[in-house]
């Protein structure tokens, strides 16, 4: 989709986004300028899929599918934010009650606005044959956050054309005005032209509706936006479920196409998540900052339906096709939250921009990662007691207790030490060096971990406190722990190397 204003504005074309420009926010507004989602991925709670996004009135707005069994998806929610850090949730913004034919599988919706309207785009119903009643509808309403009800009574596509399962909808006004609706399950692209009205279908030269646009590997999931004159048509490949999922894209000439497959630009990462895929693009208006809004699956979850909202940084090569996407891990924690982190003990919570915990004897919260060489960062600070706090990595087999985990653990104590060691359900130190700790004070803490080579740094991010080489464990989760000492943890970042 591209950037619409209201009906005195001029229809501008970029990425992926349809919405009112940001040139009427206030100076001292900077655009976000993020290497991908600076206080951590997720960046809703819930389980939800198929983002796609918008800007209406300066705002940024999420629109995703509820990710739940297919009869309980009755419903869409929105989320919104200036900052595209602070997200406020807009709860059932379509709803089945609003659509007479719509009785579940309430998926992937498409928002746009024209005419002084807001529309969302959804398939409904998930219908296998032509006989069904269900396919992609349209509804209106006066607000980004709705309510939105059913704009024409019956489904806009209802029927199988070229092949294509009427689902996984996406609308594109190109710079003459045009608008076009690109979608399709089963394998098959179909695109159609839109009216002015929004709610009905045109036709093209040769009098056809539906134009099947199919580049190879496509599965689902289109998305168009554009970029310097060319048609970016991007999809989803692979099992929705499985851990293959991903995301591919083609360039055109033209928002028909052809469109010819160039690469597969996000998919999973051992270390990261799993059944990345079902994306929307976001261009930041007046900037060439992009980003990718996909849905993928933490690495510990096997439920089909676990699947959670991300953004990563998009890049482009100076040749117009686009970089693969790096699913980066990071959490400055100034979501005020610590969505995607898991807590053994210890009592844990957000707030003034720090994951903090009281003092407890081994209380952890680890990330659902699984490094193997990396790089780990994070800022901490002992707030009280005498013991320690610092960073757990290559952890597996995590419990509540003191040493109740596999891994290692490098940390600073107000003792006068930076220490590191492993743990097995008890406590093996591997090296300690003297280092000048005071309480209350922020200190950087940085583990270079390569194959068995551990190095640990602290502020000094040329000389190492500590190197040893181990190789009881080579790859696990990473996060934070305390033992008798209260502390606060902040910029956390893991790098694969």
């Amino acid at each position: 989709m591209s950037i619409l204003g209201g009906t005195a504005r001029k229809v501008v074309a970029v990425a992926g986004v349809l919405a009112a420009t940001m040139a009427s926010a206030p100076a001292s507004a900077a655009p976000p300028d993020y290497t991908t989602a600076e206080a951590g991925n997720p960046f809703v709670s819930g389980w939800y899929a198929d983002p796609d996004v918008a800007i209406y009135n300066n705002r940024f707005y999420v629109f995703p599918t509820a990710s739940r069994p297919y009869a309980e998806q009755t419903y869409l929610d929105a989320f919104s934010s200036t900052d595209l850090i602070n997200w406020t949730k807009h709860p059932n913004v379509l709803t089945t009650a609003n659509v007479s034919w719509a009785r579940r599988a309430v998926w992937a919706p498409a928002p746009i606005t024209r005419n002084g309207k807001y529309y969302l785009y959804f398939g409904a119903n998930d219908i296998q044959n032509n006989s069904e009643l269900g396919g992609i509808g349209v509804a209106v309403a006066d607000r980004p956050e709705g309510p939105y009800v059913d704009a024409i009574g019956r489904p806009l596509i209802g029927q199988f054309y070229n092949g294509a399962q009427p689902i996984d909808q996406d609308v594109f006004i190109d710079d003459d005005g045009q608008a076009y609706i690109y979608y399709g399950g089963w394998g098959h692209a179909n695109v159609a032209k839109l009216n002015p009205d929004m709610t009905s279908l045109g036709t093209f030269a040769d009098g056809s509706t539906f134009k099947e646009i199919t580049p190879s590997g496509y599965v689902e999931g289109p998305q168009m936006f554009k970029k310097n004159g060319k048609y970016y048509l991007m999809w989803s490949e692979g099992g929705w479920t499985g851990p293959d999922y991903a995301v591919a894209y083609a360039i055109a000439d033209s928002p028909t196409g052809p469109f010819t497959r160039l690469d597969k630009i996000l998919a999973q990462d051992s270390a990261v998540a799993r059944g990345a895929g079902h994306n929307s693009v976001l261009n930041v208006p007046g900037t060439d900052t992009w980003y990718i809004i996909y849905h993928r699956r933490p690495l510990s979850e096997t439920d089909g339906n676990s699947r959670q909202l991300s953004y990563d940084r998009m890049n482009f090569n100076p040749d117009g096709t686009i970089q693969r996407v790096k699913m980066l891990v990071k959490d400055n924690f100034a979501d005020g939250n610590a969505l995607g982190w898991r807590t053994y003990g210890g009592s844990w919570s957000v707030s003034g921009g720090q994951y903090r915990t009281t003092a407890s004897y081994g209380g952890k919260s680890l990330l659902d990662d699984n490094h193997v060489n990396a790089t780990y960062d994070l800022d901490v600070t002992v707030t009280s007691g005498v013991g320690d706090a610092g960073l757990v990595f290559r952890a597996t087999s995590l419990a509540t207790g003191a040493d109740a985990y596999r891994g290692y653990y490098a940390g600073i104590t107000p003792a006068g030490r930076v220490i590191l060691g492993r743990a097995n359900n008890n406590w093996t130190q591997l090296g300690a060096a003297s280092l000048p700790v005071v309480a209350g004070q922020r200190y950087h803490l940085r583990v270079v971990a390569a194959g068995s080579s551990i190095k640990v740094y602290v502020d000094n991010l040329t000389t190492p406190k500590i190197t040893v080489t181990d190789t009881t464990y080579a790859s696990g989760a990473s996060g934070a722990r305390v033992y008798n000492a209260a502390a606060a943890f902040d910029n956390v970042v893991v790098t694969n190397q």
